[in-house]
């Protein structure tokens, strides 16, 4: 009967934010079944998914309350149900699941297609409550091992982002161990991984941590929450938001902003048509950019975009908290799910990505040119000076000739350096990058003119 309560419980909870189907609007779409702080769902697994997310209090609450009246009508007297019972519900209701550290059985699999290196990286994340992180890390760090996969996996209270790579045989198995995990049962699902071709070469070795934030913003999870994000819409549905504000912003009519939320060298190799590319080198910038600009935002429509998804759930968030916008959505999945719908969409160049591949194609365009000469030329190396870790542009013609560097000045510092005693430390990045503004100052109506070219 506790059990049963629970499930009642939720279906109110549910039920409560049912659209009737005469109440269908525009903003939610055909076939919207359900609408819920601010998304509309279509299908029972998604509003099942955003409740168990952002509403789990609520629901336990409830689900609480009617375990303890099922608890006191317990027996026939009407006095506490037999010992273990209702007070093991409460405790599952209350508590959260714990942190599986079970790994998957790979006898069925070989040797050979464990450890090939023809594979793929996955992309994904996760937020949710998570009592033990220090637990969901070590479980992590062995899963990974366990099937030989490298890359970057960062765990917080708040939940798990990552980006793993290895044999397809090993990335399946990672997907079902993510799948089968009590923490992320019923908010993570298989379209939510998304898949590249590549391999563990594509990352130098495997890391595994703890932090507070699984992106990092540079503010408390507890100021700005994930529960406070935009407006997802779907690749298909953000295709036709940007189809119609490229077609308003060339009238000179639009109220939109089409916001990419990534880093310059991100954005400088591929970009949505007509977007917003702030000129910043770190997300924890993003912040300080949205505060020093809040006049370009004002009474704006804002549709917000980055690589998998993760930097618009915070993102989103904050600029919803300074209460300036007029609404403010992303999409859902980042670029990486909508270059699968949409390989000859609205998005031009290559997608950026974090391990030693620096980019994936889905289009021939090529829209960033060489440091040097001009040339177009979108394939990034490190910068050639050892004391530098910037990301470069320089074409095969410019690097035969020794331009390898991310500037003529570190060009020249890298003689300097390599002239010196070893073990001498030096400076990790350029001062070109030093003199770089940290947060540009947008002009709006010189930017709304941009955008409508």
């Amino acid at each position: 009967r506790a059990a049963l309560g629970a499930f009642q419980a939720f279906s109110l909870f549910v039920k409560a934010r049912e659209v009737p189907a005469a109440g269908r609007c525009a903003a939610g779409g055909e076939g919207v079944r359900w609408r819920c702080c601010r998304q509309a769902f279509q299908e029972l697994s998604g509003i099942h998914r955003h409740v168990a997310l952002q509403h789990g209090a609520d629901v336990g609450r409830q689900a609480g309350l009617a375990a303890r009246q099922a608890a006191a009508e317990g027996s026939p007297s009407g006095g506490p149900a037999p010992a273990g019972k209702a007070d093991g519900l409460r405790g599952h209701l209350h508590s959260g699941p714990e942190v599986c550290c079970a790994l998957p059985d790979t006898s069925r699999v070989s040797c050979e297609d464990l450890t090939s290196k023809v594979g793929e990286v996955l992309l994904y994340y996760c937020y949710c409550e998570v009592k033990d992180p220090e637990k969901l890390c070590a479980w992590q760090k062995a899963l990974c091992q366990h099937l030989h996969l490298t890359g970057k996996v960062r765990v917080a209270s708040e939940g798990i982002n990552g980006t793993v790579g290895g044999s397809k045989a090993a990335t399946s198995l990672y997907i079902e161990a993510m799948l089968s995990q009590p923490l992320f049962k019923d908010i993570l699902c298989q379209e939510d991984f998304k898949r590249s071709t590549g391999g563990a070469h594509c990352f130098p070795d495997l890391r595994v941590g703890v932090f507070k934030e699984i992106v990092p913003m540079g503010i408390d999870p507890k100021t700005v929450s994930y529960k406070e994000t935009g407006i997802h819409l779907s690749p298909q549905e953000f295709h036709r938001e940007v189809e119609q504000y490229l077609s308003q912003a060339n009238q000179g009519k639009s109220d939109t902003i089409l916001l990419d939320c990534r880093n310059f060298y991100e954005s400088k190799i591929g970009h949505f048509q007509g977007c917003l590319a702030p000129d910043i080198r770190k997300f924890s910038y993003f912040p300080s950019y949205v505060d020093e600009n809040l006049e370009l935002f004002k009474d704006k429509r804002v549709l917000m975009y980055c690589t998998g998804g993760i930097r618009c759930e915070r993102g989103s968030a904050y600029l919803r908290s300074k209460a300036v916008c007029r609404e403010v959505y992303q999409l859902k999945g980042g670029i990486h799910k909508y270059l699968e719908e949409f390989p000859d969409g609205f998005y031009r160049g290559k997608l950026f990505v974090f391990d030693d591949r620096y980019a994936i194609c889905s289009n021939e365009d090529i829209i960033s040119a060489c440091r040097y000469c001009g040339t177009l030329w979108d394939q990034y190396k490190l910068c050639s000076s050892q004391h530098c870790r910037q990301l470069v542009l320089a074409c095969p013609s410019c690097r035969n000739k020794g331009l390898t560097a991310c500037c003529p000045l570190c060009q020249e510092k890298e003689l300097k350096v390599n002239s010196r005693a070893s073990g001498q430390t030096v400076k990790e990045e350029c001062e070109c990058t030093r003199r770089r503004p940290r947060v540009p100052i947008e002009h709006a109506s010189q930017r709304m003119l941009d955008t409508g070219k």
